[in-house]
């Protein structure tokens, strides 16, 4: 017997027809003798709604009130879950974030967990077999006593600290696709499925642009060492086997769990950048925290950067990308601190692309990023700005470029052959 969370994503419970779909994967776990805990997101499509909703009834709506409205998806998909189980006599209980309670920070609309009890989840697995339904990607603030939400995505940051709290033996996030990829299949149709990848590695593929999991829920992972399992709610439940050792999807987990590492993991790619340089700064100490304490303050998110210097070290020039969202409100924050930065031009661009190569083999191999810079040379891939760390790094690129680099990259390291 083991104790489980189980997490579904909202295209796993878009209806009332996947949700008794979801039903059957949970009854064949407690029939295997698990003690279980799921933890489910809104209807696909519910949280938008929701949002729009927010924006039309005011564009400068309280976040405090927008995280009640928000919050309103998951506490219907938990108690429809909960019904259809009680329906096939599993004994079966919703719970919001505050009935738990999963206690937050006071960020509305990207709150942080501070801290999970789960006696009370224990003792009900332990003294009514019941399977508790937890309402994801919310919790509650202590001092104010308001309900808050984590993020878009923050259901699987739930599941695993709840995980966590109750000191599971595994987290399985189902979701609409069976496990982590090389890089994305829609992109390379050679990408294969990974059956165990380290959590550094994970990270490093979340926060460079693959869409599996919220990179919060892999830290939590990490910090607390909780094996997270990726796989399918699509996939029949009576065609899978409880007892097996590892069903299809992808482990993360600690890097010592893994018998053979590869050089590089995978490929991420993010569409979503936008290119700034601040050109001919006057060369001296400061300049850079005139230019990104403004937008540190605006709460603006800074990735690659790069400096270069001129001949006669007088000036520099700062190279450095942000979200595409914020674009906008990067440029003009730069802009009106021009008197005090005293730049001569501002250039910027949207249409470039982020592509990272990842792997914590990199730590023990020389000449793996020079590969990557000769092959894409080789196919005349300009290459804008290059950020490197000790297992990733990242080239800037031309938009129109970023599915040929990836499918280069992904052939060059014989990721198409795993």
């Amino acid at each position: 017997m083991g104790r489980l969370v189980m997490k579904f994503g909202g295209t796993s419970v878009a209806s009332i027809e996947r949700i008794r779909n979801v039903a059957h994967h949970v009854k064949r776990e407690v029939d295997a003798g698990h003690e279980v805990a799921l933890v489910v997101s809104a209807m696909a499509g519910t949280t938008n709604q929701l949002v729009a909703w927010c924006s039309e009834a005011s564009p400068m709506h309280d976040a405090r009130e927008y995280d009640v409205v928000v919050a309103s998806g998951e506490q219907v998909t938990s108690g429809l879950l909960a019904i259809v189980l009680q329906g096939m006599g599993i004994q079966a209980r919703s719970w919001q974030g505050w009935q738990i309670p999963i206690k937050t920070s006071d960020a509305h609309a990207s709150a942080r967990i501070l801290e999970i009890d789960g006696g009370e989840l224990i003792k009900r697995f332990k003294e009514r077999k019941e399977v508790a339904v937890i309402a994801g990607f919310q919790g509650i603030n202590p001092q104010t006593n308001r309900v808050t939400t984590l993020g878009r995505g923050g259901s699987d940051t739930s599941a695993v600290a709840i995980a966590a709290a109750i000191r599971a033996d595994r987290c399985d996030i189902y979701t609409d696709v069976d496990g982590v990829y090389t890089t994305d299949p829609r992109v390379v149709p050679k990408a294969r499925r990974l059956d165990r990848i380290a959590f550094e590695d994970m990270l490093e593929l979340a926060s460079q642009g693959a869409k599996v999991l919220q990179v919060r829920s892999v830290e939590l992972g990490m910090v607390h060492n909780m094996p997270i399992f990726v796989r399918s709610s699509f996939a029949r439940p009576e065609g899978i086997d409880p007892y097996a050792n590892q069903p299809p999807g992808t482990l993360i987990c600690s890097e010592e769990e893994i018998m053979e590492s590869h050089v590089v993991t995978g490929i991420a790619f993010s569409k979503d950048e936008a290119q700034i340089s601040v050109r001919q700064i006057e060369d001296k100490p400061g300049v850079a925290a005139t230019i990104f304490g403004p937008l540190a303050a605006a709460n603006i998110n800074v990735d690659m950067i790069v400096q270069n210097v001129s001949e006669d070290g007088a000036t520099t020039d700062l190279t450095f990308t942000v979200p595409a969202s914020d674009y906008a409100r990067a440029r003009d924050t730069i802009a009106s601190a021009k008197g005090k930065i005293g730049y001569a031009r501002l250039d910027t661009a949207t249409d470039v692309a982020k592509v990272s190569v990842i792997g914590s083999g990199m730590r023990s191999h020389a000449g793996v990023a020079a590969q990557a810079f000769a092959a894409l040379a080789a196919r005349n891939i300009n290459i804008r700005a290059i950020t490197t760390s000790e297992i990733k790094f990242s080239v800037l690129i031309d938009t129109a470029y970023t599915e040929l680099a990836v499918r280069t990259l992904h052939t060059l390291y014989g990721l198409d052959h795993i």
